[in-house]
This record gives C-alpha cells, structure tokens and sequence, in this order.
C-alpha cells in the first residue's frame, strides 16, 4: 500500500531523514520518502497505517502532519 500525506515544517536534508526515521518505525512500514521541496512523505507499508501513530512519529521527529 502507497500512502502520501503533507508534512509542514521539513526544510533540509535532516530534516527529511528525521521522519524516515521515525516514520519508518511504525509497524508494517517497509519504506519511507520524505522530501522538504514538496513537503510530503511517501510511504509504503504492507497495510494501511495508523493514522494516530503515523502523526505521533512526525510530531516526534519535529514536524507536523499537514492534513489529517
């Protein structure tokens, strides 16, 4: 399953990885695409993702999950 959602904040590389990071933690995330330029995150996981979880992960890695 593909899944892209809106990021705000993410600015830099680091921060980019920050939410692979975290996001690529969640359970069944097999793969994780952020990028700062367009402000999403990819990600591709074996079912859908916990949408409270998925925004805890973002908010942990200091960024805000845009539309929820």
């Amino acid at each position: 399953m593909i899944s892209e959602y809106a990021v705000s904040g993410m600015t830099c590389e680091h921060c980019e990885r920050r939410v692979q990071t975290e996001v690529g933690a969640l359970e069944g995330v097999t793969e994780v695409t952020a990028d700062a330029a367009s402000g999403t995150v990819r990600v591709v996981s074996a079912g859908p993702v916990d949408a409270d979880a998925l925004a805890e992960a973002i908010d942990e890695a200091g960024y805000e999950l845009a539309h929820r």
